[in-house]
């Protein structure tokens, strides 16, 4: 590959890998905070459930495309195990072409669900509209598609 393809790549795979840390950290400490404000304070934060809620989404998603960039996702593979090992690769090809095929529904479905989100601006807390919390779903979907159809593909 060539150095410039080669850097973007590991600057999007550290991008990701603190995306996801950083999220992490943020709905262990707001659940945290919560459980100290409520027990010793009798306060808390009115949006921080909500936010907590909207970051499990977040962590869901981001580490569905983190583990989809080296093919490492669950998978229910029956097939596999029945097709003799000259037909693996032609299996494991329409595999993750079936599954570029589901996330390209996926990534549509929700970029309806988030547009429509948007045009009834939606309001997820405070002045936060829905729509922008939601945008995860299909960012990830349309990421997660374009990395099976290029795995399906690669040589």
């Amino acid at each position: 590959m060539m150095p410039a393809i080669d850097n973007a790549l590991v600057f999007l795979r550290r991008l990701e890998d603190s995306i996801l840390v950083a999220l992490l950290t943020l709905m262990i400490g707001m659940a945290a905070s919560q459980v100290v404000l409520r027990n010793f304070f009798d306060s808390g934060l009115y949006w921080s459930d909500s936010l907590v809620r909207v970051a499990v989404l977040w962590v869901a998603l981001v580490g569905a495309m983190v583990a989809s960039r080296d093919d490492s996702h669950i998978r229910i593979d029956l097939v596999s195990r029945l097709v003799a090992s000259t037909y693996q690769h032609w299996v494991q090809r329409l595999t993750r072409l079936f599954t570029f095929a589901v996330l390209c529904l996926f990534t549509w479905g929700s970029g309806h669900f988030v547009y429509y989100e948007y045009l009834d601006q939606a309001i997820a807390f405070g002045n936060v509209p829905a729509w922008v919390l939601e945008i995860i779903m299909p960012i990830g979907g349309g990421v997660m598609a374009m990395r099976y159809l290029l795995l399906a593909l690669k040589p």
